[in-house]
């Protein structure tokens, strides 16, 4: 059957519980603007109806949580000019992640397989996000010439030391246990176990996912920190660059290679971003990220890092760096 025979966000209430399910498995359940409307609705649903003591947002198709938004659809928008379809969705997008931040009940996000972009954006903000061994988290935009948005410019600078500096700018990728560890995730549970946590969750009482978590030793997130703080720990990308040769390590390394194949303009963007969101609330994060997408979506290199990646998949993009911060933020 294919995503479009049937509703790609499937909401219902089941026992004490509102239930959400991303459906779009074929395109590993990206936001796009028909889904994200599905899910305003549900919020305000769910939040008003006193029958639902809680919800629970899984993805369909046992590979993806959410990929993340629909970012060939906002290339293809801003390429055609369309201003306003662009500004739709990220409003729409950044709209339901306050809402979710905001709602007044648990938010119980069952992460199993990809989460990614949009798909940290309508999970991190909720009180609960569970995490199996499957689960792989990120926040890659550097790559694509965007930059962390969905309300992380305020959720990365407050994770422990330098991590949402390298998370941001890197786009590394964390598994379950090692999402938990960084504050990314709040419970570890095995895929084996989610049936019947979700079961347990119908009755409405978000303290079972105690009696499922497993916990979450110190791993390879502890043993990385003090060069993830040495190295990202700083102001600008010079002095970053400068400590990673310093470090002169095998992980050191990969992390330039890394950092050289992004966006040279958006490492800059992510870096400035980080900076600010750190003294602003979620509220004030998101509409900074808002106001950043009108022109950051303009600049050739989004178009560029998307085509790269996401259609053509040469994974060989053609930098344009010739803007300013200023400019990118509308100063």
């Amino acid at each position: 059957m294919s995503d479009a025979a049937e509703p790609t966000v499937i909401a219902r209430r089941e026992g004490a519980a509102g239930t959400l399910l991303m459906n779009r498995p074929r395109a590993l359940n990206a936001l796009d603007l028909g889904m994200i409307q599905g899910l305003d609705r549900a919020v305000r649903d769910f939040a008003a109806d006193p029958s639902v003591k809680l919800v629970v947002l899984e993805g369909a198709g046992g590979r993806a949580f959410c990929a993340g938004g629909d970012v060939r659809r906002i290339r293809e928008l801003a390429l055609a000019g369309d201003a306003a379809g662009v500004e739709a969705f990220f409003a729409g997008e950044y709209a339901v992640n306050r809402a979710i931040a905001e709602f007044p009940k648990p938010w119980i996000s069952l992460i199993d397989g990809v989460c990614m972009g949009g798909g940290i954006g309508v999970s991190v903000h909720g009180s609960h996000r569970v995490v199996t061994e499957h689960a792989l988290l990120a926040m890659p935009e550097t790559a694509i010439a965007l930059f962390p948005d969905v309300g992380t410019s305020f959720v990365l600078p407050r994770l422990p030391g330098a991590l949402g500096n390298w998370l941001a700018l890197t786009g590394a990728r964390l598994k379950g246990a090692e999402a938990v560890e960084a504050g990314l995730a709040t419970h570890f549970v095995p895929r084996d176990r989610l049936p019947a946590l979700r079961a347990a969750l119908l009755e409405g009482d978000a303290a079972v996912l105690d009696r499922f978590a497993e916990p979450v030793p110190p791993g390879s997130i502890a043993a990385q920190r003090p060069a993830v703080d040495r190295c990202f720990g700083h102001s600008s990308l010079p002095a970053i660059r400068a400590a990673l040769l310093a470090e002169d390590t095998g992980w050191a390394r990969d992390q330039l290679a890394i950092l050289d194949r992004m966006s040279p303009t958006s490492l800059a963007v992510t870096l400035e971003l980080l900076r600010r969101g750190a003294s602003l609330s979620l509220a004030e994060c998101l509409s900074m990220e808002l106001a950043l997408t009108r022109t950051v979506t303009r600049h050739p290199d989004f178009a560029e890092g998307v085509r790269a990646v996401l259609v053509d998949k040469d994974n060989k993009p053609n930098w344009a760096p010739q803007a300013r911060l200023e400019e990118m933020f509308g100063r």
